[in-house]
């Protein structure tokens, strides 16, 4: 194990994919158990998405599933990945998290995005408009003042006032100097978009303000990541994301995950070929060795201290194995990377205790 990826934290977003044959309910489930799983390798969060009326996304309130997958394991980090804040009233968010913190104290993450629904009809049920997702940096200062108590409504947020719950930005092009101006963690990816990322990152150092939250610059790289036995086997466990990703740019919809042997089967028009070899290229995936040689690059030419792993796929079982053979890959154990709650009041600070490597 190189020194680089020692050094660096791990964690996954899950965001509780349907699968075909297999209902919303059973991928809410999913979701839970792998959580469960995961910090017994050592993990070091675990986080859940936002989505709606998606029919291959069953994760559509993120806060009500941060509270089960918490009451459901012990040790490791529970958050969102994240709750699109343009959705909703800063207040109500602060409630929640606010609640999820008293629940299970000093475990709760708040990762906060800026998209506002897929769709005109998902974004007209939620009466919102694209555009509201201009209003991101003011929502987010908004957000975190309910928690400092510096609300000039002169409401209190019960009981979130006075909790620090650590909040991350998600990020993509105008979302890092959002982070840095606020003084915020950054959630950048994708990971297979190398360029791009890494020039966000560095407008993230380079215009990081220090903030009560956060002293200085904190990067998560996202991206999917998959190791098997060979190489094949894992771009294998790649296969059902990248069909449904062109079932959608093809189709307009998200649909639930095919198993990768009927991806196989699929006889694909020259345009949905195209777009299929261009879904698999660019993420990290192969054997343990491969793996572990491109992370060691990835992390050195991103700086980055922790690494979120976003993949997702049919094979429950082999998604498994997967997030069994990065764990060796890292170096993970439950002692390391995890934090109890009961250990909350012996951490440095608020921000830098669940973000930096114990």
């Amino acid at each position: 194990m190189s020194s680089v990826i020692a050094e660096t934290r791990f964690s996954v977003l899950d965001r509780s994919r349907t699968r075909e044959g297999h209902d919303g309910p059973a991928a809410l489930r999913d979701t839970v158990r792998l959580a469960q799983q995961l910090e017994a390798l050592g993990y070091a969060r675990f986080w859940v998405s936002e989505h709606h009326g998606v029919p291959g996304v069953a994760g559509s309130a993120p806060t009500v599933l941060a509270a089960a997958v918490a009451g459901a394991t012990s040790t490791i980090r529970v958050g969102t990945g994240g709750v699109m804040l343009p959705n909703h009233q800063s207040l109500v968010v602060a409630e929640q998290f606010g609640v999820l913190e008293a629940l299970f104290p000093g475990r709760i993450d708040m990762g906060l995005g800026r998209s506002v629904g897929f769709t005109d009809g998902v974004r007209k049920a939620l009466g919102r408009d694209k555009h509201d997702a201009d209003d991101f940096a003011a929502r987010l200062t908004e957000l975190l003042g309910w928690f400092r108590g510096t609300s000039e409504t002169g409401v209190r947020a019960r009981p979130a006032e006075g909790l620090t719950v650590p909040p991350f930005v998600l990020a993509v092009g105008e979302g890092a100097r959002i982070a840095a101006e606020a003084g915020l963690p950054l959630v950048i990816g994708d990971i297979r978009g190398r360029e791009k990322m890494l020039r966000g990152i560095d407008e993230y150092r380079a215009s990081f303000r220090p903030s009560s939250w956060s002293s200085e610059p904190y990067v998560v790289i996202a991206g999917n990541v998959a190791v098997a036995e060979t190489e094949e086997a894992a771009r294998r466990l790649l296969v059902p994301e990248a069909w449904s990703m062109v079932y959608s740019r093809t189709h307009g919809t998200f649909p639930p995950l095919p198993p990768a042997e009927r991806v196989a089967e699929l006889t694909m028009t020259e345009k949905e070929r195209g777009f299929y070899e261009s879904g698999l290229r660019g993420h990290v995936y192969g054997t343990e060795e491969q793996v572990a040689d491109e992370l060691t690059r990835v992390i050195k030419e991103s700086g980055a201290q922790e690494v979120l792993v976003t993949t997702s796929t049919y094979d429950r079982a082999g998604l498994l194995d997967s997030f069994g053979r990065l764990a060796r890959v890292a170096g993970l154990s439950p002692a390391r990377s995890a934090v109890p709650s009961t250990a909350r009041s012996a951490l440095p600070s608020p921000v830098q205790s669940p973000v930096r490597p114990s």
